[in-house]
């Protein structure tokens, strides 16, 4: 059962692992703002008086999108909508997902209580198939959220009432889609990818819900419509691997994303069986010195900071076609990829960087989160873990960055062995990606030595890079607390140039002093741009930032998407040819 126009973000939320039988729970649901955090005395999850508000999910009820529009900070939040079961899912197993829910949240079915996530950013789901009846069931979701104790990831969430700096507008509960799944009792709970260009196969590892031993998993790929490999093996326990020849190789590359189709399916059990939609690209990657290779090609990282806000949905794109359009707009500059920065980004955005071959890091928003002590690790792993699990087989996602610029906190350093084992578990987890511990500062353990610079003299920003070219000491914004051992290295933030005429209120925010003619940003930009494509140890750039972010006025476009220069200006400048590109 898929979803109809009249629901927002009706698109399936999960492309890589799609089902034919499911059902988008976004739209009205029943709302209320729980300013004591004393629902649960009250019993919210079983009366059946209504809640005072409506809200349409998924837009957060900060969001002009979300009908409630209420800035102020909200303790907890409860919602709640009836659905009806299908007839024909009486049978097999039906899960309840949400793509994410900020900050602690528990979900009751029925007036029952089928689980709790801790997590904002996380996508997580829950089988409610024993809480379910015939006809009209109820679901009843509870969210507490407070950014202000340490003890949560905010990214750029205010801590304060007001919107201030480089921190913005809060995201309160649900922000992405909630949907129903139905499945078989033996189906594919996950799995994960492994392309591997170089022997023209991709290797499969998939994990089994339900007795699934004695079936067999089946995988089939195709290419423009025509199928080009074919393989299957007999499930032994929980998990199964196979090996899925392909007899062509066409591979995914940066603005040039080849995709292949793939069909698994799950048979020969107790059960009907279960089939998955799903791609791949096929792609490697690796370090080469200073060089970052892609299918064993130097690729110059021409990328761009993206914040992830939106002016009426906050951390939520009010379309599926505002993720792509964000995408375009940023490759129209000559920009190839962006750092996903102080945010765990929907899946569809993912989806889409496959589908248009556009490079991106994948990144925690860390902000807030107290980390000089291991509590900091118990608040944060978990959740990571699940990010990584989760996007892991998409292409375009070229490297991990779980920690951004951990500043000290009330005077106290960051624990090292916090960001040591996030580290460690990160290649554990994925041994197939470079991971840099912290963008900007603190490293501990990294595998690239990233700085960020908002030096806005090109002349003095040029001078300090110039060393590391014949050999030198190579330019560390925090030597008493980092130390830079021969990684390769790129300047990961940098420029953030404040410009916005005719909105002199203020309230505007950005980096340095701003430029009086537009010449004079260009050549600002071209001058800071320049330094980093010509270096020979650099392999790649980060500028700051691709739009507007509310009062932070130092993008490329504004806040509504709409281009502050000529695109080709900034294309020119971006598209040269780098020194270290082959």
């Amino acid at each position: 059962m898929s979803a109809t126009t009249a629901i927002p973000r009706p698109e399936h939320p999960r492309p890589q692992m799609a089902r034919t039988s499911w059902m988008n729970l976004n739209g009205e649901w029943q709302f209320e703002i729980d300013a004591g955090r004393s629902g649960k005395e009250r019993g919210w999850f079983a009366t059946e008086e209504a809640l005072t508000r409506t809200i349409l999910v998924p837009f957060c009820p900060e969001s002009k999108l979300s009908g409630v529009e209420h800035k102020d900070f909200m303790p907890a939040v409860w919602y709640r909508r009836t659905f009806e079961l299908p007839a024909d899912w009486s049978a097999g197993r039906v899960l309840l997902h949400f793509g994410a829910v900020d900050y602690e949240a528990e979900v009751w079915i029925n007036g029952q209580s089928v689980g709790k996530h801790r997590g904002g950013y996380s996508s997580f789901h829950f089988d409610i198939t024993a809480q379910l009846r015939p006809g009209t069931n109820t679901v009843t979701v509870y969210a507490e959220d407070d950014n202000r104790t340490g003890l949560q990831p905010r990214g750029k969430q205010s801590e304060r009432y007001e919107s201030h700096g480089c921190d913005y507008t809060r995201t309160t509960g649900i922000w992405q889609t909630v949907w129903l799944e139905h499945v078989p009792d033996v189906s594919i709970a996950s799995f994960r990818l492994y392309p591997d260009p170089d022997n023209a196969c991709v290797q499969i590892e998939a994990k089994l819900r339900g007795p699934a031993a004695g079936c067999v998993l089946e995988a089939a790929a195709s290419y423009g419509g025509q199928e080009v490999g074919r393989t299957s093996a007999r499930i032994s326990g929980p998990s199964v691997r196979l090996t899925l020849p392909v007899s062509e190789v066409h591979l995914w590359q940066p603005g040039d994303p080849k995709l292949y189709d793939l069909k698994l399916k799950v048979s020969g059990g107790p059960s009907a069986p279960d089939e998955v939609d799903s791609y791949f690209g096929l792609r490697s990657i690796r370090l080469d010195g200073m060089a970052f290779r892609i299918n064993g090609k130097s690729v110059f990282q021409r990328l761009v900071l993206d914040q992830g806000f939106y002016p009426d949905g906050v951390y939520t794109a009010p379309s599926d076609e505002d993720l792509r359009r964000d995408i375009e707009i940023s490759m129209g500059l000559g920009f190839n990829g962006a750092r996903l920065h102080e945010k765990m980004f929907e899946e569809r955005f993912l989806y889409w960087a496959d589908r248009l071959g556009y490079l991106v890091w994948g990144e925690h928003a860390n902000w807030g989160l107290d980390i000089t002590t291991p509590r900091g690790l118990e608040r944060f792993l978990p959740e990571w873990i699940e990010a990584v699990e989760r996007d892991f087989n998409h292409p375009a996602l070229i490297g991990w960055c779980p920690f951004n610029e951990t500043w000290d906190r009330d005077g106290a350093r960051q624990d090292p062995d916090v960001l040591r084992i996030v580290y460690e578990t990160t290649t554990a987890l994925d041994p197939t990606r470079p991971v840099i511990d912290t963008s900007g500062n603190y490293h501990v353990i990294t595998d690239i030595f990233d700085i960020h610079d908002y030096d806005q003299n090109p002349e003095t920003f040029r001078a300090r890079y110039e060393p590391m070219k014949t050999g030198g000491v190579a330019f560390n914004t925090f030597p008493e607390r980092q130390t830079y051992r021969g990684e390769p290295y790129f300047v990961s933030e940098y420029g953030g140039i404040w410009w916005n005429p005719g909105q002199m209120d203020g309230k505007s925010w950005g980096y340095g002093n701003r430029p009086a003619t537009e010449e004079e940003f260009l050549a600002r930009y071209a001058g800071l741009t320049d330094t980093l494509l010509d270096h020979p140890m650099m392999f790649g750039f980060c500028y700051t930032q691709l739009y507007d972010v509310e009062q932070e006025v130092n993008g490329l476009y504004t806040y509504d998407r709409k281009p502050k220069f000529d695109p080709a200006a900034i294309r020119r400048i971006n598209g040269r040819k780098a020194a270290i590109e082959d």
